[in-house]
């Protein structure tokens, strides 16, 4: 059912903070880090069931031996192969009311950073239906982020494992395999050339196969391909991979 899974769980310390870490800080540039978190991404076999990330971290910078600041980072998204609105509506009703008693704009405002975030630019698409995304958190105090956290960290398996149990019969061909294959592509595209947390591993020189853990095991590339009009292949792309929203 699982073709590829990982959980990983980093910690890593340097003497000064990777590009992709100060790009949109640059007055933490040449200040020393301390930097944790747990990752989780399912590739599954099956290409009714959406590939997951999760992703929790913890910075914090000092200069001069005292801590400057801290921050919170993270988020969780879904990438299906084959759209299907009642499982995305299920996603995204999980993750606003792990964020709700926090405030009730909380999943408003990550669900938009999500779409922001996740979108390859050079393809002019989604990765996936999103989900939420955030970054530099702080505020309001650092219990009340560490919970938020952990919220959102509990919210994983109630937000997909319903996910899998209503897919993981739903039998598939060589057409559905052949196209969760090529959209794969878009996951690792995006990985590879965008994500903060990819590129702040590779730069603060951790160890390969715990980065790369978030690549599927295997991916098709087609030249110029384009999906049948009215497939369930092109529904994916016209009504899927598009900004919505999913919980009102």
């Amino acid at each position: 059912m699982i073709e590829r899974g990982g959980v990983n769980f980093s910690h890593v310390t340097g003497e000064k903070l990777p590009p992709s870490a100060v790009d949109n800080r640059p007055e933490l540039a040449g200040c020393s880090f301390e930097a944790m978190g747990l990752s989780v991404v399912i590739h599954p076999l099956n290409p009714f069931i959406p590939t997951i990330h999760m992703n929790i971290r913890f910075f914090f910078a000092t200069k001069n031996s005292n801590v400057h600041c801290w921050w919170f980072g993270g988020g969780m998204d879904l990438t299906p192969y084959y759209g299907n609105e009642e499982d995305v509506k299920h996603f995204h009703r999980v993750l606003k009311d792990s964020l709700d008693p926090f405030g009730s704009d909380i999943y408003f405002k990550f669900k938009h950073w999500c779409d922001k975030y996740f979108f390859i630019s050079h393809r002019n698409e989604p990765r996936g239906v999103g989900g939420v995304f955030f970054d530099d958190l702080s505020d309001p105090d650092f219990e009340t982020c560490l919970a938020m956290c952990r919220s959102l960290g509990s919210a994983f398996i109630p937000a997909y494992v319903p996910i899998i149990k209503l897919r993981q019969n739903t039998s598939f061909g060589n057409r559905e395999r052949d196209f969760q294959l090529y959209r794969r592509g878009r996951y690792v595209e995006f990985n590879l050339v965008y994500d903060r947390g990819t590129l702040f591993g590779l730069q603060s020189q951790g160890r390969i196969e715990s980065i790369l853990m978030s690549m599927p095991p295997l991916v098709h590339w087609k030249y110029d391909w384009k999906a049948e009009k009215g497939s369930p292949e092109s529904e994916l792309i016209t009504k899927y991979l598009v900004q919505r929203d999913w919980v009102t």
